[in-house]
């Protein structure tokens, strides 16, 4: 198998992440619910995986660290609590539905800065004109459609001059670019935790600046006695109980990151989107490819001839994963170009070879031909 849909899912994983989730499902219990020795050292395991968390993103106190079932979660999370109907919020055109859909939920007067792709002098511009009068702006840092990684440490800082909190998706550049969480000055950060930081699926992580509002109401562990959640982070935001096991999974995925290092790790997959470029240049497929800076490891091509589904179908019978369509962002699409046909998609992992994105533009190819 060549699994090339690292973008949706990293399946490859350090050995270590199952490791770990086997040994917490076999030792640990439920941190904050006891003073028994399963219940504390889940609560140990809990609190390491925010502290590395916190390291890797350069977060002052792990207690901002918030631990949700995903980065929808964690998105949700951090819109409700900065968004009241009606207000305006502007969005780069790479957003995904976990983005649009609670905006669109919450009534916002949705503004879009951007759609020009890997021009991030457009995007700045877009954003420079429309962010005066805006209550929100959320942003992602790397499309998940196209690989175009957007300048949000500059779009941070044209926010902090319009005094505009930011909330910014990290789904697609935690554990693959430099996430500066104290340099973005953002009021959130969400990201998963099963992509580039190798974690369980159900696992994410929200990175506050201050206390949010709830979304979920339940057991936190703490402050029994009263009928709200407690005011104070991440007890505030983390109703009922955690996933240790995947928490514990997360905690190694993050010691590799940090092992490995986010550096070699992007020169790695870029290095991959470099090679899948070369091999597809003399071809009739259309490559989505930007300049040097402006993309990370993922590739989206387009056929001329055949349909991204039936491309993807027949990879998938060549034991080759990758995926076709929208990739749940219809906004990027519609911004590329490509809404009415969408695009395959090819993304990356450390565990990539160069040897296997050879291979599987060979077969690519070979399809396209109708060989």
């Amino acid at each position: 198998m060549i699994y090339l849909d690292n973008a949706a899912t990293t399946l490859i994983k350090p050995a270590s992440v199952a490791h770990a989730v086997l040994e917490a499902m076999h030792t640990m219990a439920s941190p904050g619910r006891g003073g028994h020795r399963p219940s504390m050292l889940a609560a140990e395991t809990v609190y390491n995986c925010r502290q590395a968390a916190a390291d890797l993103f350069h977060v002052d106190n792990p207690e901002q660290i918030v631990f949700t079932m995903n980065a929808t979660h964690a998105l949700n999370l951090a819109i409700h609590s900065m968004l009241r109907s009606g207000e305006k919020v502007v969005i780069s055109g790479f957003e995904h539905n976990s983005v649009t859909r609670p905006l669109v939920a919450w009534h916002a007067d949705i503004c879009v800065a951007g759609r020009k792709l890997f021009s991030p002098d457009t995007t700045m511009e877009e954003f420079k004109r429309k962010l005066p009068g805006a209550s929100l702006a959320v942003c992602t840092h790397v499309s998940n459609a196209f690989g175009y990684i957007l300048p949000i440490y500059e779009i941070a800082e044209l926010c902090r001059e319009n005094r505009v909190p930011l909330i910014v998706d990290a789904s697609q550049s935690a554990g693959v670019l430099e996430l500066d969480a104290k340099k973005l000055g953002a009021a959130f950060i969400a990201m998963p935790g099963h992509k580039a930081l190798f974690g369980p699926q159900g696992t994410g992580i929200l990175i506050c600046s201050d206390a949010g509002i709830p979304l979920l109401h339940g057991g936190s562990g703490s402050e029994s006695v009263l009928q709200r959640m407690p005011d104070y982070l991440p007890d505030q935001l983390e109703a009922g109980t955690h996933n240790v096991c995947g928490i514990a999974g997360l905690l190694a995925g993050i010691q590799y990151v940090r092992e490995r290092g986010t550096e070699d790790i992007f020169h790695h997959e870029l290095n991959l989107l470099q090679i899948m470029r070369r091999e597809l240049q003399n071809s009739t497929l259309l490559v989505y490819v930007g300049e040097e800076g402006t993309q990370s490891g993922v590739l989206s091509v387009r056929s001329t001839k055949h349909d991204g589904e039936s491309l993807a179908n027949r990879l998938a019978q060549r034991g080759i994963c990758v995926r076709s369509g929208l990739h749940c962002a219809p906004v990027a699409h519609e911004s590329a170009g490509t809404l009415e046909t969408g695009t395959l998609r090819f993304s990356f992992s450390p565990f990539v070879t160069p040897e296997q994105v050879k291979g599987a533009c060979a077969a690519l190819r070979e399809i396209d031909a109708g060989i």
